[in-house]
This record gives structure tokens, sequence and C-alpha cells, in this order.
């Protein structure tokens, strides 16, 4: 039976060069993501560098919860080898300013999605040997940044419900992996939306950044290593990976 890599938020960015990278390394993919015209023709470059891999193109809003079961109850006959929860948004305004339509949106996405896709993906393949649950967090789920604190109080909460899950599937002697990618500043169209503006000049506006290319290549890195934490230095922004960076206490039962 085919395995597969599984990436949300495939349609541009980092998801995009992610599917790209695991392409590269014969990985049959399914890629997910709202447009799907933008799916399609990623679809199609990937089938032309390599015909023999399966790529299944499914367009969901992840930020609606019945969309986010739809997804993962209609790869019940893929076996999946690989789940990236890498779909999610920012957004930069000060608190009491916050337009809260697009702020439930955000933390349907952020939050709530990847909650239940890990959450499922954890219930049917904890035990099964090779699999790998990599969820991406932020730098700013380590930092909290000015103008940006709902955001980075999402991105907290992927970084700890993901470390914490490492820490529980090895209590358990699981067999699965759960790991978390930190990003710093990335060429994408995160801060369009998240500034709500056309364009964004990264080279005007940032003394350093990455690009999605080298944010995928920092993922594969965490892939195919035994740590579970993949972060970007703030300061000299150069890939990093670590151990589990949260304290962790864990439950202690009087017999």
């Amino acid at each position: 039976m085919k395995n597969y890599t599984v990436i949300t938020g495939a349609s541009s960015g980092i998801g995009y060069e992610t599917a790209l990278a695991f392409a590269s390394r014969g990985k049959n993919l399914v890629l997910v993501a709202r447009r799907k015209q933008n799916l399609d023709e990623l679809k199609t470059k990937i089938e032309q560098m390599d015909k023999q891999l399966d790529i299944v193109v499914h367009a969901a809003d992840l930020s609606v919860t019945d969309n986010v079961y739809g997804l993962y109850e209609s790869l019940k006959n893929l076996q999946i080898e690989t789940w990236i929860n890498n779909a999610g948004f920012g957004n930069f305004d000060k608190i009491g300013e916050q337009r809260l339509p697009k702020i439930e949106k955000m933390l349907h996405l952020n939050i709530e999605a990847l909650t239940i896709l890990s959450s499922l993906y954890v219930r049917d393949y904890s035990n099964v040997e090779g699999t790998q649950l990599i969820n991406i967090s932020s730098g700013g789920g380590y930092t909290l940044v000015a103008d940006a604190i709902t955001y980075c109080a999402t991105k907290f909460y992927v970084s700890a419900f993901t470390e914490g899950l490492a820490h529980e599937l090895k209590s358990q002697g699981a067999k699965m992996q759960a790991k978390v990618l930190a990003p710093a500043a990335t060429e994408t169209e995160f801060a369009k939306r998240s500034f709500d503006v056309e364009e964004f000049q990264y080279d005007a506006t940032l003394p350093k950044y990455h690009t999605a290319k080298e944010m995928a290549q920092f993922l594969i890195q965490l892939y195919e290593h035994e740590k579970v934490v993949g972060i970007v230095n703030a300061q000299s922004y150069e890939f990093e990976l670590k151990d589990p960076l949260f304290p962790y206490a864990s439950r202690t039962t009087n017999s």
C-alpha cells in the first residue's frame, strides 16, 4: 500500500515549497488548501518532476470545522505516513483594534483545525512505525511580538500543544514522532494577509528573512532528525534543532 504525506496550506509559501521538497524525495502527496487552481498547478508541476508519484488534491477552507472533519474522513482509505499542519495566517493589530471576524477565522484555523487534525491522526497512527506529525508554529510561538499578540498566542498554543504531545507519545512508547517548526520572517503571502495589504516588500522592510524554499529545507532537516523543535534563532537567523523548550511536569499518581 502506498504511503502519503499530507500538507495543509499547500497552495503557496512554505506549504508549496514543502510539497516540492517531499516530492523530490519520492513521496506521494495529499495537497490541501482553499485555492483549487493553485493546487492543480502544483500537482501538474510535481507530476512533471516525477510521473510515478500519486498526488491527491483536496480544496477546503479549514477555518470551517465541518471541512476539517470532512478532509480527514476523505483520506480514510489512504495510508498517511506524515501529516504536516501548515495552514494558518496572522494578524497585526492592537488587541482593541482587531477585526473580530478575521480573528475568529484565525483562531479556528490556527488552533481548532490543527488540534482536530492532530488528534485524529494520533488516534489512528500513533503506533504505526515511521509516522510523523509536524505542526508549523512560529518564532512568535516562543516570543511575544508587539501588535501581533493574538497571533502569537495562537502559535504559543501550537508550540505547547505539539511539544506536550511529543512528551506524551514518548511516555507511551508510541512509534509516532510529533515535531514543531518555528520559522521567523519568511517571504510568503503571510505578511500581505496579516497586514491586509496588496503588496509587502520584504527587502525594503526587514533586515533579515528566509525564502519559503529555505524554510522548506529547514523542515526537511527537522523531518530527518530526532529532535522535536526546529526553530530559527531570532538574532542570528540560523536554524537550530532542539529538544522541547517548554517546562513539562509529568503526571504522578499515588499507588
